[in-house]
Protein backbone atom coordinates (compact mmCIF):
# COMPACT_ATOMS: atom_id res chain seq x y z
CA UNK A 1 0.00 0.00 0.00
CA UNK A 2 1.43 3.48 -0.78
CA UNK A 3 0.22 6.19 1.09
CA UNK A 4 0.39 9.62 -2.13
CA UNK A 5 -0.74 12.50 0.12
CA UNK A 6 -3.26 14.11 2.01
CA UNK A 7 -3.67 17.84 0.47
CA UNK A 8 -6.49 18.95 -1.70
CA UNK A 9 -7.33 16.12 -3.53
CA UNK A 10 -10.42 17.73 -5.72
CA UNK A 11 -9.03 20.07 -8.74
CA UNK A 12 -11.68 22.44 -9.07
CA UNK A 13 -12.73 22.88 -12.35
CA UNK A 14 -10.76 20.10 -13.81
CA UNK A 15 -9.26 22.82 -16.78
CA UNK A 16 -7.59 19.45 -18.65
CA UNK A 17 -8.67 15.56 -19.14
CA UNK A 18 -5.50 15.11 -18.05
CA UNK A 19 -6.05 16.70 -14.91
CA UNK A 20 -6.84 13.34 -12.91
CA UNK A 21 -4.45 11.98 -10.11
CA UNK A 22 -6.16 8.45 -10.34
CA UNK A 23 -5.97 7.81 -6.70
CA UNK A 24 -8.13 5.94 -4.51
CA UNK A 25 -9.77 8.46 -1.52
CA UNK A 26 -9.26 6.68 1.99
CA UNK A 27 -9.40 8.97 5.68
CA UNK A 28 -9.20 12.07 3.69
CA UNK A 29 -5.98 11.27 1.81
CA UNK A 30 -4.85 9.66 -1.42
CA UNK A 31 -3.66 6.09 -1.71
CA UNK A 32 -2.62 3.87 -4.69
CA UNK A 33 -3.07 0.23 -4.74
CA UNK A 34 -0.91 -2.84 -5.10
CA UNK A 35 -3.20 -3.94 -8.33
CA UNK A 36 -2.02 -2.07 -11.11
CA UNK A 37 -3.26 0.63 -13.32
CA UNK A 38 -5.81 0.83 -16.13
CA UNK A 39 -7.63 3.52 -17.91
CA UNK A 40 -10.99 4.85 -19.10
CA UNK A 41 -12.62 3.64 -22.56
CA UNK A 42 -14.20 6.16 -24.38
CA UNK A 43 -17.67 5.08 -25.06
CA UNK A 44 -18.31 6.23 -28.08
CA UNK A 45 -15.39 4.94 -30.50
CA UNK A 46 -13.79 3.08 -27.21
CA UNK A 47 -10.09 4.86 -27.60
CA UNK A 48 -7.94 4.98 -24.49
CA UNK A 49 -9.46 8.52 -22.51
CA UNK A 50 -6.91 10.86 -20.42
CA UNK A 51 -6.07 9.82 -16.76
CA UNK A 52 -4.64 6.76 -15.38
CA UNK A 53 -6.29 5.39 -12.10
CA UNK A 54 -4.47 3.12 -9.56
CA UNK A 55 -6.53 -0.01 -8.88
CA UNK A 56 -7.17 -0.31 -5.38
CA UNK A 57 -6.02 -3.77 -3.33
CA UNK A 58 -6.70 -5.94 0.01
CA UNK A 59 -4.68 -3.42 1.80
CA UNK A 60 -6.76 -0.04 0.75
CA UNK A 61 -10.10 -2.15 1.39
CA UNK A 62 -9.27 -2.85 5.19
CA UNK A 63 -7.39 0.69 5.56
CA UNK A 64 -10.80 2.02 4.56
CA UNK A 65 -13.00 0.08 6.25
CA UNK A 66 -11.08 0.26 9.51
CA UNK A 67 -10.77 4.18 8.88
CA UNK A 68 -15.24 3.87 8.80
CA UNK A 69 -15.29 1.82 11.75
CA UNK A 70 -13.12 4.17 14.28
CA UNK A 71 -14.95 7.06 12.66
CA UNK A 72 -19.03 5.78 13.07
CA UNK A 73 -18.61 6.47 17.18
CA UNK A 74 -18.21 10.34 16.09
CA UNK A 75 -20.16 10.33 12.78
CA UNK A 76 -23.13 9.70 14.37
CA UNK A 77 -22.76 11.88 16.78
CA UNK A 78 -22.49 14.72 14.49
CA UNK A 79 -26.08 17.00 15.20
CA UNK A 80 -28.31 16.80 12.49
CA UNK A 81 -27.43 20.01 11.41
CA UNK A 82 -24.08 19.41 10.73
CA UNK A 83 -24.74 16.69 9.24
CA UNK A 84 -27.07 18.51 6.42
CA UNK A 85 -24.61 21.37 6.25
CA UNK A 86 -22.38 18.72 4.89
CA UNK A 87 -24.77 17.77 2.24
CA UNK A 88 -25.67 20.91 1.48
CA UNK A 89 -21.60 21.58 0.74
CA UNK A 90 -21.61 18.58 -1.54
CA UNK A 91 -24.20 19.74 -3.42
CA UNK A 92 -22.62 23.27 -3.81
CA UNK A 93 -19.19 21.42 -4.87
CA UNK A 94 -20.57 19.33 -7.47
CA UNK A 95 -22.97 22.54 -8.84
CA UNK A 96 -19.74 24.39 -9.68
CA UNK A 97 -17.98 21.59 -11.62
CA UNK A 98 -21.15 20.91 -13.95
CA UNK A 99 -19.36 21.45 -16.97
CA UNK A 100 -16.59 19.08 -15.73
CA UNK A 101 -19.20 16.47 -15.17
CA UNK A 102 -20.81 16.88 -18.49
CA UNK A 103 -17.26 16.67 -20.52
CA UNK A 104 -16.09 13.94 -18.66
CA UNK A 105 -19.95 11.67 -18.67
CA UNK A 106 -19.60 12.17 -22.31
CA UNK A 107 -16.27 10.53 -23.03
CA UNK A 108 -17.03 7.64 -20.48
CA UNK A 109 -20.53 7.05 -20.68
CA UNK A 110 -21.73 8.61 -24.25
CA UNK A 111 -24.92 10.17 -22.49
CA UNK A 112 -26.04 13.34 -24.05
CA UNK A 113 -25.67 16.73 -22.26
CA UNK A 114 -29.29 16.69 -21.63
CA UNK A 115 -29.42 13.39 -19.59
CA UNK A 116 -26.46 14.17 -17.65
CA UNK A 117 -27.99 17.63 -16.95
CA UNK A 118 -31.09 15.93 -15.56
CA UNK A 119 -29.20 13.77 -13.71
CA UNK A 120 -27.16 16.26 -11.86
CA UNK A 121 -30.26 18.18 -11.01
CA UNK A 122 -31.97 14.69 -9.49
CA UNK A 123 -28.29 14.32 -7.79
CA UNK A 124 -28.91 17.83 -6.03
CA UNK A 125 -32.49 17.44 -4.86
CA UNK A 126 -31.38 14.34 -3.73
CA UNK A 127 -28.27 15.89 -1.48
CA UNK A 128 -30.55 18.55 -0.57
CA UNK A 129 -33.80 16.48 0.31
CA UNK A 130 -31.47 14.22 2.42
CA UNK A 131 -29.53 17.41 4.03
CA UNK A 132 -33.48 18.64 4.97
CA UNK A 133 -34.28 15.24 7.01
CA UNK A 134 -31.10 14.87 8.62
CA UNK A 135 -31.66 18.63 9.78
CA UNK A 136 -35.11 17.81 11.64
CA UNK A 137 -33.82 14.45 12.80
CA UNK A 138 -37.18 13.00 11.63
CA UNK A 139 -36.25 9.76 10.58
CA UNK A 140 -35.72 9.00 13.62
CA UNK A 141 -39.15 8.10 14.01
CA UNK A 142 -39.43 8.06 18.18
CA UNK A 143 -42.29 6.23 19.69
CA UNK A 144 -42.71 6.56 23.28
CA UNK A 145 -44.87 4.79 25.61
CA UNK A 146 -44.64 6.21 29.31
CA UNK A 147 -44.39 3.78 32.25
CA UNK A 148 -47.76 3.03 33.90
CA UNK A 149 -46.21 1.66 37.46
CA UNK A 150 -50.30 0.74 39.16
CA UNK A 151 -51.24 -1.15 35.62
CA UNK A 152 -52.96 -4.32 36.85
CA UNK A 153 -52.02 -7.24 36.91
CA UNK A 154 -48.01 -6.16 35.87
CA UNK A 155 -46.83 -3.28 35.72
CA UNK A 156 -46.38 -1.15 32.27
CA UNK A 157 -42.38 -0.36 32.04
CA UNK A 158 -41.38 2.91 30.22
CA UNK A 159 -40.29 2.30 27.14
CA UNK A 160 -38.92 4.62 24.62
CA UNK A 161 -37.84 3.43 21.11
CA UNK A 162 -36.19 4.87 17.96
CA UNK A 163 -34.01 4.69 14.69
CA UNK A 164 -29.98 4.47 14.70
CA UNK A 165 -27.50 4.15 12.59
CA UNK A 166 -26.84 0.91 11.51
CA UNK A 167 -22.52 1.76 10.47
CA UNK A 168 -20.35 1.70 7.66
CA UNK A 169 -22.19 1.28 4.53
CA UNK A 170 -20.43 -0.04 1.01
CA UNK A 171 -22.17 1.09 -1.96
CA UNK A 172 -21.26 0.25 -5.50
CA UNK A 173 -21.74 2.67 -8.04
CA UNK A 174 -24.04 2.01 -10.96
CA UNK A 175 -22.63 1.61 -14.85
CA UNK A 176 -26.12 3.33 -16.24
CA UNK A 177 -26.16 6.07 -13.43
CA UNK A 178 -22.89 7.72 -13.24
CA UNK A 179 -24.42 10.79 -10.76
CA UNK A 180 -27.68 9.88 -9.06
CA UNK A 181 -27.16 5.82 -8.10
CA UNK A 182 -23.34 6.38 -8.27
CA UNK A 183 -20.32 8.09 -5.73
CA UNK A 184 -23.06 10.33 -4.03
CA UNK A 185 -25.78 8.63 -5.63
CA UNK A 186 -28.98 8.13 -3.32
CA UNK A 187 -27.44 4.80 -1.38
CA UNK A 188 -24.67 7.13 -0.40
CA UNK A 189 -26.71 10.22 0.48
CA UNK A 190 -29.15 8.21 2.67
CA UNK A 191 -26.87 6.67 4.41
CA UNK A 192 -24.48 9.75 5.08
CA UNK A 193 -27.52 11.52 6.70
CA UNK A 194 -28.29 8.83 8.91
CA UNK A 195 -24.92 9.06 10.35
CA UNK A 196 -23.36 6.11 8.76
CA UNK A 197 -20.01 6.18 6.88
CA UNK A 198 -19.40 5.18 3.48
CA UNK A 199 -17.05 3.12 1.72
CA UNK A 200 -18.10 3.56 -2.38
CA UNK A 201 -16.73 1.17 -4.50
CA UNK A 202 -16.16 3.21 -7.88
CA UNK A 203 -17.79 1.72 -11.19
CA UNK A 204 -14.44 1.10 -13.51
CA UNK A 205 -16.42 2.42 -16.66
CA UNK A 206 -16.10 5.75 -15.56
CA UNK A 207 -13.14 6.86 -12.78
CA UNK A 208 -12.56 9.74 -13.86
CA UNK A 209 -16.51 10.81 -13.16
CA UNK A 210 -16.12 9.35 -9.68
CA UNK A 211 -13.27 11.08 -9.40
CA UNK A 212 -14.70 14.52 -9.88
CA UNK A 213 -17.89 13.50 -7.31
CA UNK A 214 -15.60 11.84 -4.77
CA UNK A 215 -12.87 14.79 -4.85
CA UNK A 216 -16.43 17.21 -4.10
CA UNK A 217 -17.30 14.55 -1.11
CA UNK A 218 -13.85 14.65 0.69
CA UNK A 219 -13.71 18.46 -0.36
CA UNK A 220 -16.79 18.93 2.12
CA UNK A 221 -15.66 16.32 4.49
CA UNK A 222 -13.11 18.62 5.71
CA UNK A 223 -14.88 22.15 5.08
CA UNK A 224 -17.36 20.86 7.62
CA UNK A 225 -15.03 19.04 9.64
CA UNK A 226 -16.31 15.93 9.47
CA UNK A 227 -14.24 12.84 10.40
CA UNK A 228 -12.38 11.80 7.82
CA UNK A 229 -13.29 8.27 7.88
CA UNK A 230 -16.64 9.17 7.23
CA UNK A 231 -16.14 8.36 3.52
CA UNK A 232 -13.91 6.77 1.41
CA UNK A 233 -13.97 5.84 -2.34
CA UNK A 234 -11.70 2.85 -4.30
CA UNK A 235 -11.05 2.16 -7.81
CA UNK A 236 -10.62 -1.26 -8.63
CA UNK A 237 -12.47 -4.46 -10.26
CA UNK A 238 -15.24 -5.45 -8.52
CA UNK A 239 -14.53 -8.73 -8.65
CA UNK A 240 -10.79 -7.85 -7.32
CA UNK A 241 -12.56 -5.81 -4.35
CA UNK A 242 -15.89 -6.25 -4.29
CA UNK A 243 -16.24 -9.01 -2.45
CA UNK A 244 -13.52 -8.09 -0.25
CA UNK A 245 -15.44 -5.15 1.07
CA UNK A 246 -18.14 -7.27 1.81
CA UNK A 247 -17.02 -9.83 3.30
CA UNK A 248 -14.59 -7.47 5.38
CA UNK A 249 -16.11 -7.13 9.38
CA UNK A 250 -16.86 -4.02 9.51
CA UNK A 251 -18.82 -3.92 7.11
CA UNK A 252 -22.77 -3.57 8.04
CA UNK A 253 -24.97 -3.22 5.03
CA UNK A 254 -24.41 -2.61 0.85
CA UNK A 255 -26.37 -0.87 -1.61
CA UNK A 256 -26.18 -2.23 -4.61
CA UNK A 257 -27.60 -1.51 -8.21
CA UNK A 258 -26.56 -3.55 -10.95
CA UNK A 259 -26.59 -6.91 -12.46
CA UNK A 260 -28.36 -10.07 -11.17
CA UNK A 261 -24.75 -12.00 -11.32
CA UNK A 262 -23.40 -9.21 -9.48
CA UNK A 263 -25.89 -8.88 -6.93
CA UNK A 264 -25.99 -12.40 -5.93
CA UNK A 265 -22.53 -13.00 -5.91
CA UNK A 266 -22.80 -10.14 -3.33
CA UNK A 267 -25.58 -11.38 -1.55
CA UNK A 268 -24.30 -14.85 -1.20
CA UNK A 269 -20.44 -13.36 0.07
CA UNK A 270 -23.04 -11.56 2.63
CA UNK A 271 -24.57 -14.83 3.67
CA UNK A 272 -21.72 -16.69 4.44
CA UNK A 273 -20.14 -14.15 6.56
CA UNK A 274 -19.71 -15.43 10.64
CA UNK A 275 -22.23 -12.50 10.82
CA UNK A 276 -24.25 -11.75 7.70
CA UNK A 277 -25.30 -8.53 6.50
CA UNK A 278 -27.94 -7.12 4.52
CA UNK A 279 -27.34 -6.59 0.94
CA UNK A 280 -29.97 -4.62 -0.62
CA UNK A 281 -29.69 -5.25 -4.19
CA UNK A 282 -31.53 -3.89 -7.37
CA UNK A 283 -30.82 -5.73 -9.91
CA UNK A 284 -33.07 -6.70 -12.95
CA UNK A 285 -36.84 -6.98 -14.37
CA UNK A 286 -38.58 -6.66 -17.62
CA UNK A 287 -41.13 -4.15 -16.77
CA UNK A 288 -43.75 -6.35 -17.98
CA UNK A 289 -47.04 -3.66 -19.81
CA UNK A 290 -50.16 -5.01 -20.30
CA UNK A 291 -51.92 -3.71 -23.66
CA UNK A 292 -56.25 -4.77 -23.88
CA UNK A 293 -58.40 -4.35 -26.27
CA UNK A 294 -59.76 -1.11 -24.99
CA UNK A 295 -56.62 0.89 -25.78
CA UNK A 296 -56.52 -0.41 -28.91
CA UNK A 297 -59.77 0.44 -30.03
CA UNK A 298 -58.91 4.08 -28.98
CA UNK A 299 -55.63 4.87 -29.33
CA UNK A 300 -52.91 2.76 -30.88
CA UNK A 301 -50.67 4.70 -32.15
CA UNK A 302 -50.35 7.04 -29.53
CA UNK A 303 -49.59 4.15 -27.44
CA UNK A 304 -47.35 2.82 -29.82
CA UNK A 305 -45.25 6.40 -29.95
CA UNK A 306 -45.09 6.53 -25.55
CA UNK A 307 -44.06 2.97 -25.58
CA UNK A 308 -41.33 3.12 -27.94
CA UNK A 309 -39.82 6.36 -26.46
CA UNK A 310 -39.87 4.32 -23.16
CA UNK A 311 -37.98 1.79 -24.61
CA UNK A 312 -35.34 3.19 -26.60
CA UNK A 313 -34.99 6.02 -23.79
CA UNK A 314 -31.31 6.25 -22.86
CA UNK A 315 -30.58 3.43 -25.29
CA UNK A 316 -32.54 1.27 -23.13
CA UNK A 317 -30.44 0.95 -20.81
CA UNK A 318 -32.80 2.00 -17.24
CA UNK A 319 -33.68 -0.22 -15.24
CA UNK A 320 -37.28 0.69 -15.63
CA UNK A 321 -37.30 0.20 -19.56
CA UNK A 322 -40.65 -2.22 -20.67
CA UNK A 323 -39.05 -5.36 -22.32
CA UNK A 324 -42.42 -7.64 -22.55
CA UNK A 325 -45.32 -6.21 -24.07
CA UNK A 326 -48.16 -8.25 -23.37
CA UNK A 327 -50.49 -7.63 -26.32
CA UNK A 328 -54.19 -9.05 -26.80
CA UNK A 329 -55.55 -10.06 -29.65
CA UNK A 330 -57.95 -7.48 -30.61
CA UNK A 331 -58.62 -4.94 -33.68
CA UNK A 332 -56.50 -2.80 -33.38
CA UNK A 333 -53.41 -4.94 -32.59
CA UNK A 334 -52.12 -5.14 -36.23
CA UNK A 335 -51.62 -1.45 -36.29
CA UNK A 336 -49.95 -0.95 -32.76
CA UNK A 337 -47.72 -3.78 -34.00
CA UNK A 338 -46.48 -2.20 -37.33
CA UNK A 339 -46.33 1.70 -35.66
CA UNK A 340 -44.59 0.72 -33.16
CA UNK A 341 -41.75 -1.20 -35.24
CA UNK A 342 -41.68 1.87 -37.42
CA UNK A 343 -40.62 4.21 -34.64
CA UNK A 344 -38.24 1.53 -33.56
CA UNK A 345 -36.69 1.71 -36.78
CA UNK A 346 -36.52 5.57 -36.66
CA UNK A 347 -34.67 5.50 -33.65
CA UNK A 348 -30.79 6.20 -34.42
CA UNK A 349 -28.37 3.91 -32.72
CA UNK A 350 -26.19 5.30 -30.03
CA UNK A 351 -23.31 4.07 -27.90
CA UNK A 352 -23.94 1.92 -25.32
CA UNK A 353 -22.66 2.88 -21.07
CA UNK A 354 -19.36 0.16 -22.39
CA UNK A 355 -18.39 -2.24 -24.01
CA UNK A 356 -19.27 -5.17 -21.53
CA UNK A 357 -22.82 -3.79 -21.75
CA UNK A 358 -22.85 -3.80 -25.66
CA UNK A 359 -21.75 -7.50 -25.53
CA UNK A 360 -24.25 -8.72 -23.32
CA UNK A 361 -26.80 -7.09 -25.26
CA UNK A 362 -25.86 -8.69 -28.56
CA UNK A 363 -26.00 -11.70 -26.79
CA UNK A 364 -29.45 -11.26 -25.57
CA UNK A 365 -30.66 -10.68 -28.60
CA UNK A 366 -29.49 -13.38 -30.71
CA UNK A 367 -30.64 -15.50 -27.90
CA UNK A 368 -34.10 -15.03 -27.55
CA UNK A 369 -33.92 -14.14 -31.81
CA UNK A 370 -32.87 -18.04 -31.74
CA UNK A 371 -35.93 -19.40 -30.53
CA UNK A 372 -38.01 -20.63 -33.11
CA UNK A 373 -41.43 -18.97 -32.02
CA UNK A 374 -39.48 -15.18 -32.19
CA UNK A 375 -40.11 -13.35 -35.04
CA UNK A 376 -37.88 -9.72 -35.64
CA UNK A 377 -40.08 -6.65 -36.71
CA UNK A 378 -37.23 -4.31 -36.14
CA UNK A 379 -33.43 -5.49 -36.31
CA UNK A 380 -30.97 -3.42 -38.43
CA UNK A 381 -28.18 -4.62 -36.25
CA UNK A 382 -25.61 -2.59 -35.61
CA UNK A 383 -26.53 -1.69 -31.89
CA UNK A 384 -29.33 -0.12 -33.21
CA UNK A 385 -33.16 -0.85 -31.08
CA UNK A 386 -34.44 -4.44 -31.32
CA UNK A 387 -38.13 -5.17 -31.81
CA UNK A 388 -39.72 -8.83 -31.41
CA UNK A 389 -42.58 -10.86 -31.28
CA UNK A 390 -43.81 -14.27 -30.26
CA UNK A 391 -46.20 -15.64 -28.51
CA UNK A 392 -47.77 -16.52 -24.97
CA UNK A 393 -47.11 -20.16 -25.09
CA UNK A 394 -43.75 -19.54 -25.90
CA UNK A 395 -42.43 -17.59 -23.27
CA UNK A 396 -44.41 -19.68 -20.77
CA UNK A 397 -42.49 -22.72 -22.04
CA UNK A 398 -39.02 -21.22 -22.72
CA UNK A 399 -37.10 -19.31 -19.70
CA UNK A 400 -34.61 -17.56 -21.75
CA UNK A 401 -37.65 -15.82 -22.99
CA UNK A 402 -38.51 -14.21 -19.43
CA UNK A 403 -34.63 -13.51 -18.96
CA UNK A 404 -33.87 -9.29 -18.87
CA UNK A 405 -31.89 -7.97 -21.86
CA UNK A 406 -30.21 -4.87 -20.82
CA UNK A 407 -30.42 -2.32 -23.88
CA UNK A 408 -32.99 -1.69 -26.60
CA UNK A 409 -34.48 -4.50 -26.53
CA UNK A 410 -38.38 -5.27 -26.19
CA UNK A 411 -40.82 -8.69 -26.89
CA UNK A 412 -43.76 -8.53 -28.15
CA UNK A 413 -46.17 -11.55 -26.47
CA UNK A 414 -49.40 -12.70 -28.19
CA UNK A 415 -52.11 -13.45 -26.11
CA UNK A 416 -55.38 -14.68 -26.66
CA UNK A 417 -57.12 -12.59 -23.99
CA UNK A 418 -56.85 -11.18 -20.35
CA UNK A 419 -56.45 -14.53 -19.50
CA UNK A 420 -53.75 -15.53 -21.40
CA UNK A 421 -51.90 -12.22 -19.96
CA UNK A 422 -52.33 -13.04 -16.34
CA UNK A 423 -50.98 -16.85 -16.74
CA UNK A 424 -47.75 -14.85 -18.18
CA UNK A 425 -47.43 -12.68 -15.46
CA UNK A 426 -47.47 -15.27 -12.88
CA UNK A 427 -44.87 -16.78 -14.71
CA UNK A 428 -42.56 -13.92 -14.28
CA UNK A 429 -40.34 -13.35 -11.47
CA UNK A 430 -40.54 -10.00 -9.45
CA UNK A 431 -40.48 -6.65 -11.43
CA UNK A 432 -39.46 -3.20 -10.76
CA UNK A 433 -42.58 -1.89 -12.39
CA UNK A 434 -45.92 -3.75 -14.43
CA UNK A 435 -48.02 -1.68 -16.54
CA UNK A 436 -51.72 -1.62 -18.11
CA UNK A 437 -53.41 0.75 -20.63
CA UNK A 438 -56.59 -0.14 -21.16
CA UNK A 439 -60.19 1.28 -21.96
CA UNK A 440 -63.77 1.58 -21.06
CA UNK A 441 -65.08 -2.23 -20.62
CA UNK A 442 -61.62 -3.67 -20.12
CA UNK A 443 -60.79 -5.38 -16.45
CA UNK A 444 -60.40 -3.13 -13.88
CA UNK A 445 -58.84 -3.68 -10.10
CA UNK A 446 -58.79 -7.47 -10.46
CA UNK A 447 -55.93 -7.26 -13.10
CA UNK A 448 -54.13 -4.12 -10.73
CA UNK A 449 -53.81 -6.80 -7.95
CA UNK A 450 -51.98 -9.32 -10.90
CA UNK A 451 -49.87 -6.47 -11.31
CA UNK A 452 -48.97 -5.29 -7.52
CA UNK A 453 -48.64 -9.51 -6.75
CA UNK A 454 -45.84 -9.16 -8.82
CA UNK A 455 -44.18 -5.65 -9.33
CA UNK A 456 -43.14 -2.43 -6.52
CA UNK A 457 -44.81 0.36 -8.99
CA UNK A 458 -47.88 -0.24 -10.79
CA UNK A 459 -48.30 2.13 -13.78
CA UNK A 460 -51.90 2.77 -15.58
CA UNK A 461 -52.01 4.85 -18.96
CA UNK A 462 -48.09 5.44 -18.78
CA UNK A 463 -44.76 4.15 -19.03
CA UNK A 464 -42.39 2.89 -16.56
CA UNK A 465 -39.24 5.07 -17.27
CA UNK A 466 -38.96 8.13 -15.35
CA UNK A 467 -38.47 7.71 -11.05
CA UNK A 468 -40.18 10.71 -8.93
CA UNK A 469 -37.98 11.19 -6.13
CA UNK A 470 -40.69 11.76 -3.66
CA UNK A 471 -42.28 10.16 -0.51
CA UNK A 472 -44.82 8.41 -2.90
CA UNK A 473 -42.82 6.42 -5.02
CA UNK A 474 -41.58 2.59 -5.00
CA UNK A 475 -38.53 1.33 -6.38
CA UNK A 476 -38.04 -1.66 -5.33
CA UNK A 477 -39.98 -4.69 -5.90
CA UNK A 478 -40.19 -8.81 -5.14
CA UNK A 479 -36.91 -11.20 -5.83
CA UNK A 480 -35.30 -10.75 -8.87
CA UNK A 481 -35.77 -7.08 -9.02
CA UNK A 482 -34.79 -6.36 -5.48
CA UNK A 483 -33.28 -8.81 -3.12
CA UNK A 484 -35.46 -7.48 -0.38
CA UNK A 485 -39.23 -6.04 -1.43
CA UNK A 486 -40.15 -4.19 1.53
CA UNK A 487 -37.74 -1.05 1.06
CA UNK A 488 -36.92 1.12 -1.90
CA UNK A 489 -33.64 2.51 -3.27
CA UNK A 490 -35.34 6.06 -3.80
CA UNK A 491 -36.72 8.84 -2.29
CA UNK A 492 -37.16 9.91 1.76
CA UNK A 493 -37.71 6.94 3.38
CA UNK A 494 -34.35 4.88 1.50
CA UNK A 495 -32.77 5.85 4.44
CA UNK A 496 -34.83 2.95 6.38
CA UNK A 497 -32.44 0.56 4.72
CA UNK A 498 -29.51 1.45 6.83
CA UNK A 499 -31.02 2.26 10.43
CA UNK A 500 -32.00 -0.32 12.62
CA UNK A 501 -34.93 0.39 16.21
CA UNK A 502 -33.39 0.34 19.90
CA UNK A 503 -35.47 0.50 22.26
CA UNK A 504 -34.73 2.28 25.60
CA UNK A 505 -36.70 0.93 29.21
CA UNK A 506 -37.05 2.63 32.31
CA UNK A 507 -33.87 4.79 31.42
CA UNK A 508 -33.56 8.36 33.40
CA UNK A 509 -34.54 11.12 30.88
CA UNK A 510 -30.53 12.62 31.39
CA UNK A 511 -28.85 9.06 29.54
CA UNK A 512 -32.15 9.21 27.07
CA UNK A 513 -30.85 10.80 23.75
CA UNK A 514 -32.22 14.13 22.73
CA UNK A 515 -35.20 12.20 20.55
CA UNK A 516 -36.43 10.28 23.48
CA UNK A 517 -36.12 13.07 26.10
CA UNK A 518 -39.31 14.04 28.25
CA UNK A 519 -38.50 17.82 26.82
CA UNK A 520 -38.10 17.09 23.20
CA UNK A 521 -35.46 19.11 22.37
CA UNK A 522 -35.66 18.64 19.24
CA UNK A 523 -39.35 19.61 18.34
CA UNK A 524 -40.08 16.66 16.77
CA UNK A 525 -43.78 14.43 16.01
CA UNK A 526 -43.26 12.27 18.23
CA UNK A 527 -46.02 8.94 18.87
CA UNK A 528 -46.59 9.43 22.65
CA UNK A 529 -48.61 5.93 23.92
CA UNK A 530 -50.08 5.86 20.28
CA UNK A 531 -50.95 9.74 19.91
CA UNK A 532 -48.96 12.07 17.52
CA UNK A 533 -47.67 14.89 19.66
CA UNK A 534 -44.80 17.72 19.22
CA UNK A 535 -44.69 18.26 22.79
CA UNK A 536 -43.47 17.73 26.54
CA UNK A 537 -43.64 14.85 28.25
CA UNK A 538 -45.11 15.61 31.96
CA UNK A 539 -45.57 19.46 31.04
Amino acid sequence: MRRVGVGPVWIVKYPQMNAFHGHSLIDGGLHAGDGGVFRALCARDQRELPGVFHRAGLAEVDLAMTAARRDFPAFRGVPGADRAAFLERIAEILTGCEDALIERIDHEAGLAESRVRGELARTLWQLRMYAEIARTESWRDPRIETAVPDRQPLPKPDLRRMLVPIGPVVVFGSSNFPLAYSVAGGDTVSALATGNPVVVKAHAAHPGTSEIVGGAITSALRETGMPPGAFAMLHGEGARIGVALVRHPDARAVGFTGSYAGGRALMDAAAARPDPIPVFAEMSGLNPVVILPGALRGRPLEIAAMLAGSITQGMGQFCTKPGLLLLCEAPGAHLFRDALADEIRRVAPAPLLHRGIAEEFADGCRNALAHPAVTALADAGNGRPVLAETDAAAVLESPVLRHEVFGPFALIVRCAGVDECRRVLRSLGGQLTASVFGGVGDPGADLLDDLADIAGRVVVDGVPTGVEVCDGMQHGGPWPATSDARFGAVGPRAFLRFVRPVAFQNTPDGLLPAALKNANPLGLLRQVNGIPDTGKIGS
